[in-house]
């Protein structure tokens, strides 16, 4: 069945879009007329093409694209994650279940998304296939997730499960961006102001204190210096800024800089244990949640290594993968790296010898993002008073050079 996406107006002359499915275009109009919704114009996709109407305008592709402005946030994924287990297991099938949820959808672009699926669903494809030709939305592990359900016909379970490892990781996500808004916007704050103190501020003064005829002290030359750097070079300290994170990012994403990148992130003070407790409650979690989906565990692991996102930590999972491929425990592979918490070896240990292997991954993904958490609303509390300082520190090194010649000046008046 094509999908179109239509642009109507309503009977109240408001403008209105949409994505719906429909066996023709007679059919997507008489559809929408019964809504009291007149189509002006649309997109019809079928047989890998689109063709747009009241315009003759080509397209060459199915494809749903992504643009700047436009994205599936994973909360979204989650909620219909969670209404597809219940429609599942309520007995409805697939297609309608999916097509029932995308009507409801206030984002046009998931709508498509779901849309598309639909279609190559009802075109024969596997869900999990369907779902795979959209990767920004639906991640690797969630496909393979929803294959393990559909060949065992457990599809709600799948679903299910989904949609609990989808929300922890929204709440875990929101819990660490929200802790650390307050320190980044005093960090723009402060830099805007210091700034805004160089570029208008200290010039003038400036020319206030070199008309005393007096050498001045050090401090107030550094400033005066670095005021003049700034407010004469400030465009090519932009562009070597935007120039040096530009050469950064790719670097970091060469083979050899992401592999040095991840190592010293797992190696820096504070953050590094941050950093590394993150892994491994990434590591327990999914890999938890894929032996609980009935995945094989080879499969399972090499899915969490694509996943875990550190390429040093992925080393050491490729390795327990190798190992396990031998006959040998996970457990073995991962102390031998010494890259995993001893602790955590030791519950991946006694629940591969108690045939317990899923819960002590569920208990250690649990303990360690609840550590993660902590972790981060003490940094948070700590990086506030140090941000603070810092800047009183700048000010207060400003407000001295300029005070410090005054003072001389005054003392000068005050001799004669």
């Amino acid at each position: 069945m094509p999908i179109y996406e239509y642009k109507a107006i309503s009977a109240k002359g408001k403008a209105t879009k949409g994505v719906l499915d429909a066996d023709s275009p007679r059919a997507l109009k008489e559809r929408l007329s019964k809504d009291g919704v007149f189509l002006s114009e649309y997109i019809e996709t079928r047989g890998g093409e689109e063709t747009r109407r009241a315009g003759q305008q080509q397209a060459g592709s199915r494809e749903v694209k992504f643009n700047f402005l436009q994205r599936v946030k994973l909360l979204e994924v989650a909620e219909v994650t969670r209404q597809l287990a219940t429609l599942v297991r309520s007995g409805i099938q697939v297609t309608e279940a999916i097509g029932a949820i995308s009507e409801q959808l206030e984002n046009p672009l998931f709508k498509k998304v779901l849309s598309e699926v639909k279609r190559n669903v009802s075109e024969g494809s596997t869900l999990a296939n369907a779902m795979k030709k959209h990767p920004k939305v639906f991640s690797e592990l969630f496909v393979n997730m929803v294959a393990s359900g559909e060949s065992s016909g457990t599809l709600d379970v799948v679903f299910e499960r989904l949609a609990d490892v989808t929300e922890a990781s929204v709440r875990l996500r929101s819990k660490l961006t929200s802790a650390l808004v307050y320190p980044i916007i005093m960090l723009i704050m402060s830099s805007g102001i210091v700034l805004m103190m160089m570029i208008f501020v200290i010039p003038k003064i400036t020319e206030l204190l070199l008309n005393m005829g007096k050498k001045l002290p050090a401090p107030t030359e550094f400033l005066i210096a670095v005021s003049d750097i700034v407010r004469v070079y400030w465009w090519l300290l932009l562009i070597l800024f935007m120039g040096g994170v530009y050469l950064f990012n790719r670097w970091r994403k060469t083979e050899k800089g992401r592999l040095k990148w991840d190592r010293w992130s797992l190696g820096f003070p504070i953050f590094g244990k941050l950093s590394r407790e993150l892994g491994v409650a990434r590591f327990s979690r999914t890999l938890a949640t894929l032996l609980a989906a009935g995945v094989p565990i080879l499969n399972a692991l090499t899915i969490v290594q694509n996943v875990i996102g550190n390429v040093v930590l992925g080393k050491v999972v490729e390795d327990a993968r190798n190992a396990v491929k031998e006959g040998q425990p996970i457990a073995d592979a991962l102390k031998k790296s010494k890259e995993f918490p001893p602790m955590v070896v030791h519950m991946i240990a006694v629940g591969e010898k108690s045939g317990q292997l899923e819960q002590m991954l569920t208990n250690v993904a649990n303990s360690y993002e609840m550590q993660a958490e902590q972790k981060v609303t003490r940094l948070t509390a700590v990086l506030e008073p140090v941000m603070i300082v810092m800047m009183g520190l700048v000010i207060g090194f400003m407000v001295v050079a300029i005070v410090l010649p005054m003072m001389d000046m005054s003392q000068l008046n005050k001799r004669q």
